[in-house]
């Protein structure tokens, strides 16, 4: 039985690069499959022509938005209704909303209301209320590894960049996730704990402080023991507080 989950990309072309589309497609493959790609803008702006073969590759649709009135996003309304639509088809399991606009907050939000996994996508400057609407939101500069590139191209560190949680912070959160799940010796399984953290804070990603794989990661933190069950199958590994 195939229990990935169905879902529905929707692009904010006014608001997106075309340079992150195939690090956005590979990253919902992990996630489950995409039976919706659909993106939106007004096509008519010489902006936005350099989309073209992009959308041919990824066969991702483009919905046509004229732009009514200045000062107002039209391109907002019609991704609003169209999730709306799909909602209610029961053709899906959850959404993708790729935009770094607060503008999407609410709807992220009456779509997890309806039973929906909501996956938010955007660059670092989305605005906090919308990360924290979804229920996992991936930093488009992360996943594409540009972040990486200008970080060392500038001498600086990732785990300093200030958008993204402290280390110091996910080191607490860890501690008190340990205090209300570990067993009565302290231990926990890191699984576990990697999966509350990331209910708890939307926007956590291992790959935001330089790492690919949890364990490492945490490790790096120096504040915690992480060991495996000898001969058990996948590696099964558990996490306890260091002793002073």
């Amino acid at each position: 039985m195939n229990n990935d989950k169905r879902f529905a990309v929707l692009i904010d072309a006014d608001n997106v690069s075309d340079r992150y589309i195939k690090n956005i497609m590979d990253e919902l493959a992990n996630e489950g499959i995409v039976t919706y790609k659909r993106i939106y803008g007004d096509w008519t702006k010489p902006a936005l022509a350099s989309w073209k073969n992009v959308l041919l590759n990824h066969s991702i649709t483009p919905i046509q938005q004229y732009s009514y009135t200045t000062g107002k996003n039209a391109t907002d309304s019609a991704m609003i209704i169209d999730a709306m639509d799909i909602l209610y088809s029961g053709n899906v399991e959850g959404f993708c909303i790729v935009s770094s606009d607060s503008d999407f907050t609410r709807l992220a939000s009456r779509l997890r209301e309806s039973g929906m996994y909501v996956i938010g996508m955007g660059e670092r400057k989305t605005p906090q209320p919308f990360v924290n609407a979804c229920n996992r939101f991936k930093y488009l500069e992360v996943i594409s590894g540009s972040l990486d590139k200008e970080k060392k191209s500038q001498g600086e560190s990732i785990e300093h960049v200030s958008d993204f949680m402290p280390p110091d912070a996910v080191k607490k959160a860890i501690f008190t996730i340990l205090d209300e799940v570990s067993d009565e010796d302290g231990w926990a399984l890191l699984s576990e704990v990697g999966n509350i953290l990331i209910k708890r804070c939307p926007s956590f990603d291992v790959r935001n402080y330089g790492y690919s794989k949890l364990t490492p990661f945490v490790d790096s933190l120096n504040a915690f023991d992480i060991s495996s069950i000898p001969g058990a199958k996948g590696g099964v590994k558990y996490i306890y507080i260091k002793k002073k």
